[in-house]
């Protein structure tokens, strides 16, 4: 189903007329035209290589659905290929249905290009790659055929066998089944559906309608206008035809309410069981023949504009209602009647974007989708009214249809301030559903306190009702009329429209007797004319920060407040009056008045129910904050932050309500009253900024759940703590020095985190290990950090160790003294940040911390030698750290650090380790499997990047689609400056998916995976020089992974070729055991080591030694025995690189002979790996061996043996060459990213 209905065609015939035309697609033809299918087929015989027609193509767009006829010579036809194309992209952007028929022809040959069709393929390949002409845009053409076949492949469709069943038989039941698809009508959509696609797609994955299992239900909500409608229709069309029973509910709001509940369940059953005048005499009988008649049937049941929860609970009351398969839409306005209901898949309408906005606009507007010039700018006032509300954009659109600029002009600056009576009708009807005080606060919130932090919003509320209003907000949020933003209130611009509208309804003419003034000239208005009335009950004056300084002042006589008797909330901020108030009402609740133009309070203002009183940069003194604390004692927050004029906190306390207390940045702030400390209900306590306070009295808040004492340049040291406070869970000290924290800092005894940013030579204390839920230190930048000291007095702690997990000491200028006291007191860290620092080395005693699994030792510049490494490590950083010995990085890319599949490691290096099998030269590589998804461990060889800081992000496509993985909460991603080559290593249990892994994969066959590496932002200079992957075993068996395509064997040129590499192999092969013979001396720490002569490697890899080389030859039994001599070479190979490495290491006597056993086996292992025939991979492990080979050989050996072996090498390459552009030539699999003969080079690097 599509979102148009009009269609020439209800049917387009694909198929290959020479196989089916005058037989089975005719007589198809034939019983689809006497159904009454209206079907195109092409008449005209075309032949091969023809063009497809424009009128073909037409044909294919204005056609409901499309037939594949797939025969045996289907593919063989260019003509065939470029018609399935342009069918799939009609599918793909224009929602058409396709049912492939397999004809004779085995499905996963089309898949897969296997058989027939994979020959065919072949052949227009050599055609195309002998001819050379437009030779890139044919290749692009043919991967285009290959990724349409397998596309229609995969749609559900049917297959006949000849000799099966009768083929008039199976005619039937196609044409039948097509009927049955194009005669459920369309609904319509919209007129012009703008910005449907992507939400379409969004709704359809929450669906998971292509699954047959369970039940789903989702929900779509927003406001009114917002689309929900129109997209659940559009959902409705594009999926209707995967299930046997249809029902789209429109408008049960207002069908409940006219017709009630037991219409709407007789109206769906009458849809979905096509049974008219169905009577239900209850609704809870009509619960019982739903599920009666439903539970078995897969349905798509739609329920649009729901408003209360009964009206669910009688129509779709639960997942056993209907058959396996099933799926539930429900719009609604209201996102808790989904909770509610028990709908966890949700999905809130997003706005138009502007580009998707203008484009509306325009349809409506001028019938067109591009904006006529001459209305370009006020088109984008236009765009910008709607705020992306398609409803908006329909109404203006339509009504200044046809107009001249001038009146678009006036009509929009009066829909600014009378907004449009169709759109505040539906925007309106959320708001009458709302109880009277919830209808209160959100014309509060719509006028007066849009953009306030939510906890701002939280206590003006509480303090203005005398109640708490944290419901009421939260059924504002339910039913999308406000939103929390960044933990800020705010709400759509044409909802803030709609509520100011609603209260300026109440006085239209009278400024003086609205509930609320927002509009700043109406509020200047008047305090100046002095017509303020009891019915003010707030006013919140702000001017917009563009407005001129002389417009943000206000000339009044102060007299203005004596008749506002019930005014509840002042807000005054950036502005400037003429002189101060002479009265305050005593009715004032909430009392903020930034810049405050008198040094007290009017003498008449008594309030006791002044709840909150901010006065920031005022002009207050400290002996008129003692007349306000003694004044007003029902105070829950006082704000005196910037006051330049407040030297001391005074006695405050009376003020026992008080529960925020702020005075940051006063300047000259230099002592605190002592009874600051003592205020039992205070949950806020901030004196951030203030430079001149040396000390800070001792405290004793039970209720205290933040402190702030950051940016205190003159505060050394933390106050004392008199008792136990359990509320503190997070303590933020940045940029003051602290020298010393005090014992009682221990009555934290909740305290989680810790952070310290820039406190110069902070000492931490040694009550520390006596915090139980200290979880997390963060030392940043403290370049002075003291490690605890312990005094006479506190010997019991002496034998305790810190229960902290996560513990940063980043740029702290640890030296190599520092860590083993570090690691002492912080034996049980999980995670351990020391980047940035000077130390040279990391103790042997780390390897004792056997709970850490995350280090980071990035831009450790003087880092030389690890001595250890811990036990269980999971990831692993050393970015940048560039005087890292040879035999430290070695020792971390050991392949049994590696073997669990859970590790990320990052360490400077410019070659993958080469047990990694399957390498290739760039940033992706690509394989087969099959059945599980196996486990593995990925390298990338990451080029430097500059100064600048990249985010790195495995990605892997499968079957064509692409799955950004995420790596695990011990650590997002790989954020850090590469200055020179990387190596990085991620293992696939480290990573998760976005999405189900399950979901892409072809279920008993051959999926196929492209891995990659994702870097933010794009850099134009990084080189992701090298892409490794290493199947771990015995999780992942072999048998079920390949690294060339499994549904492509090596042709017979191709074993020719192999053949003829093996005997020049063979030749090298020779060399080597010549060289191996040689048996050169090396000495490592004062040992001397032998490497194993030729008949040790034999022996010890069961080499035959009788095995020799064969001449080219075309016999099958040539190619096997050249197959296997390789794949043996190739072990022995493996064996004597190893001996090597493990000689010039210098290892144990021990140690080496344990690892000799261990490379013996991985030798076998290898040799186990390359079961499978493959040209590429011989090759591709072949250079390896030599590369690695011939570096250590230029180590170790005389120049004369290097000199001839290089003459061998030097013959072995140019065969290759020789081959790999004959190989080219022909073509071959253009699955792969990239060649394996072409993934490593031939350059001569050293081990």
């Amino acid at each position: 189903m599509t979102v148009s209905a009009s269609f020439s065609y209800d049917v387009f015939l694909s198929f290959r007329g020479s196989d089916t035309r005058y037989g089975f697609t005719g007589n198809l033809y034939n019983a689809l035209s006497d159904r009454g299918i209206h079907t195109f087929i092409d008449e005209e015989e075309l032949q091969r290589g023809d063009e497809i027609r424009p009128a073909l193509v037409e044909a294919i767009k204005q056609s409901r659905m499309a037939i594949l006829v797939f025969s045996k010579n289907y593919a063989s036809s260019s003509f065939c290929l470029d018609e399935l194309v342009k069918i799939m992209e009609c599918v793909k952007a224009k929602g058409r249905l396709i049912f492939p028929i397999f004809y004779d022809v085995d499905p996963c040959h089309v898949r897969h290009q296997s058989g027939s069709y994979g020959e065919a393929l072949a052949m227009h390949e050599e055609r195309f790659t002998s001819s050379k002409e437009n030779l890139k845009e044919n290749m692009e053409r043919l991967q285009k055929w290959k990724m349409a076949l397998n596309q229609a492949a995969d749609v559900s469709g049917k297959h006949y066998k000849l000799g099966n069943e009768y083929e008039h038989e199976f005619i039937g039941k196609i044409v039948k089944e097509i009927s049955n698809k194009i005669n459920r009508t369309p609904l319509h959509v919209a007129d012009y559906p703008v910005g449907l696609e992507s939400r379409v797609q969004t709704v359809k994955s929450l669906l998971e309608f292509e699954s047959d299992t369970g039940v789903h239900i989702v929900g779509i909500y927003g406001i009114g206008g917002m689309g929900k409608t129109t997209l659940a229709r559009a959902v409705y069309n594009s999926i209707a035809d995967q299930f046997k029973g249809l029902c789209f509910l429109d408008d049960v709001r207002e069908n409940a309410t006219k017709h009630g509940l037991i219409h709407l369940q007789e109206m769906l059953l009458s849809e979905i069981v096509g049974e008219k005048d169905i009577k239900i005499g209850s609704v809870s009988k009509g619960i019982s023949i739903i599920k009666h008649r439903l539970q078995r049937k897969k349905i798509l049941l739609i329920l649009d504009d729901v408003d209360k929860l009964e009206q669910l609970r009688a129509t779709v009351g639960g997942p056993n209602w209907f058959g396996s398969g099933s799926r539930v839409i429900v719009t609604t306005r209201d996102k808790h009647l989904l909770a509610s209901h028990g709908v966890d898949r949700k999905y809130e309408v997003e706005d138009l974007n502007e580009e998707e906005s203008l484009e509306l606009l325009c349809w409506n507007a001028f019938k067109d989708d591009k904006v006529d010039p001459c209305y370009k700018d006020i088109s984008s006032q236009a765009v910008a009214y709607a705020s992306g509300l398609p409803l908006a954009l329909e109404v203006v659109g339509s009504l200044l249809f046809g107009k001249g600029i001038k009146e678009w002009e006036s009509a929009l600056e009066q829909y600014k301030k009378i907004p449009n009576k169709r759109i505040q009708d539906i925007l309106k009807v959320s708001y009458n559903a709302l109880e009277e005080d919830q209808q209160k606060i959100f014309l509060d919130i719509a006028c007066c306190l849009k953009g306030y932090e939510l906890a701002e919003v939280e206590d003006i509320l509480c303090a203005h009702y005398g109640v708490c209003m944290k419901y009421g907000i939260g059924v504002l949020v339910d039913k999308s009329l406000i939103k929390i933003k960044n933990g800020r209130v705010t709400l759509h611009e044409l909802i803030e429209v709609m509520g100011k509208e609603i209260d300026r309804q109440e006085s239209p003419k009278e400024l003086g007797k609205h509930r609320r003034l927002w509009f700043h000239k109406d509020i200047i208005q008047v305090l100046a004319e002095n017509t303020g009335t009891s019915e003010i009950e707030i006013i919140s004056l702000d001017f917009p920060l563009f407005e001129e300084d002389e417009e943000a002042y206000v000339e009044w006589d102060g007299e203005a407040f004596k008749k506002m008797e019930n005014l509840k909330t002042l807000i005054i901020r950036n502005s400037h009056f003429s002189k101060g108030p002479t009265h305050l009402p005593n009715s004032l609740r909430v009392l903020e008045w930034w810049t405050y133009p008198l040094q007290d309070l009017p003498t008449d203002f008594h309030s006791n129910k002044l709840a909150i009183c901010k006065l920031p940069r005022s002009c207050f003194t400290s002996l008129e904050l003692s007349g306000i604390s003694k004044k007003f004692m029902n105070l829950t927050v006082l704000n005196f932050d910037g006051t330049e004029c407040l030297t001391q906190i005074p006695d405050i306390s009376s003020l026992q309500n008080l529960v925020k207390l702020t005075f940051e940045c006063c300047e000259n702030l230099v002592a605190i009253h002592d009874s600051v400390g003592f205020l039992d209900k205070l949950k806020i306590l901030s004196a951030f900024g203030c430079g001149k306070l040396m000390s800070f009295p001792p405290i004793k808040l039970i209720s205290l759940e933040q402190l702030d004492l950051s940016s205190c340049s003159s505060l050394e040291s933390f106050p004392e703590i008199l008792g136990k406070m359990e509320n503190i869970t997070q303590l933020e000290l940045k940029y003051t020095p602290l020298k010393e924290f005090p014992f009682s800092f221990r009555n934290l005894a909740r305290l989680r985190d810790l952070v310290l940013v820039d406190c110069g030579n902070v000492q931490l204390p040694i009550s520390i290990v006596m915090l139980p839920e200290l979880a997390q230190i963060f030392a940043l930048g403290c370049k002075g950090l003291l490690l605890p000291k312990q005094d006479k007095d506190e010997e019991e702690v002496s034998s305790m160790s810190s229960n902290v997990n996560c513990l940063c000491l980043s740029g702290c200028n640890l030296s190599d003294e520092y860590f083993p006291m570090v690691l002492a007191w912080f034996s049980n860290v999980k995670e351990l940040e020391l980047s940035c620092n000077n130390f040279t080395f990391l103790p042997e005693c780390i390897k004792e911390c056997h709970s850490l699994i995350l280090l980071n030792l990035d831009n450790c510049e003087h880092l030389q030698e690890i001595r250890g490494i811990p036990p269980n490590l999971e990831y692993f950083s050393a970015g940048n750290c560039k005087s890292l010995s040879f035999c430290c990085t070695a020792m971390l890319l050991n392949q049994e650090l590696h073997e669990t599949g859970n590790t990320m490691f990052c360490l400077p290096g410019t070659r993958s380790p080469e047990w990694f099998e399957q390498q290739s030269i760039g940033p992706s590589l690509s394989f087969w499997f099959r059945n599980k998804f196996p486990v593995m461990d990925l390298c990338f060889v990451i080029g430097p990047m500059g100064k600048d800081s990249i985010l790195f992000r495995p990605i892997m496509t499968i079957n064509g689609n692409t799955m950004e993985t995420q790596l695990t909460e011990k650590r997002c991603c790989l954020d850090f400056r590469a200055l020179d080559y990387h190596i990085l290593i991620i293992g696939t249990k480290y990573m998760k998916f976005g999405e189900c892994l399950d979901k892409p994969l072809t279920k008993n066959e051959w999926n196929h995976v492209v891995v990659s590496i994702g870097i933010e932002p794009t850099p134009k200079d990084v080189i992701v020089k090298q892409t490794g992957l290493h199947v771990i075993k015995p999780e992942s068996s072999m048998d079920d992974v390949q690294f060339t395509n499994p549904y492509k064997q090596p042709s017979f040129k191709e074993k020719q070729r192999l053949v003829d590499i093996v005997d020049c192999h063979r030749q090298f092969m020779q060399q080597q055991t010549t060289l191996v013979s040689l048996k050169p001396h090396v000495r490592q720490g004062g040992e001397s080591f032998s490497l194993l002569p030729p008949q040790a490697c034999k022996n010890n890899m069961n080499w035959d030694s009788n095995s020799t080389g064969i001449t080219s030859t075309s016999s099958v039994q040539g190619y096997e025995i050249a197959l296997q001599n390789l794949r043996l070479d190739m072990g022995v190979l493996q064996f004597v690189q190893q001996r090597k490495r493990l000689a010039i290491l210098g290892l144990s006597q021990q140690r080496r002979m344990a690892s000799l056993d261990l490379q013996q086996r991985r030798g076998r292992e290898m040799v186990s790996l390359l079961s499978s025939p493959s040209l590429e991979l011989m090759v591709s492990w072949q250079r390896r061996c030599i590369t690695s080979v011939q570096g250590l050989q230029e180590q170790h050996l005389p120049s004369t043996i290097k000199q001839n072996f290089e003459g061998c090498n030097g013959i072995y390459e140019a065969k290759v060459s020789e081959m790999v552009e004959c190989n080219s030539n022909d073509g071959n699999d253009n699955d792969r990213t990239s060649s394996p003969v072409e993934q490593l080079p031939m350059a001569k690097v050293s081990g």
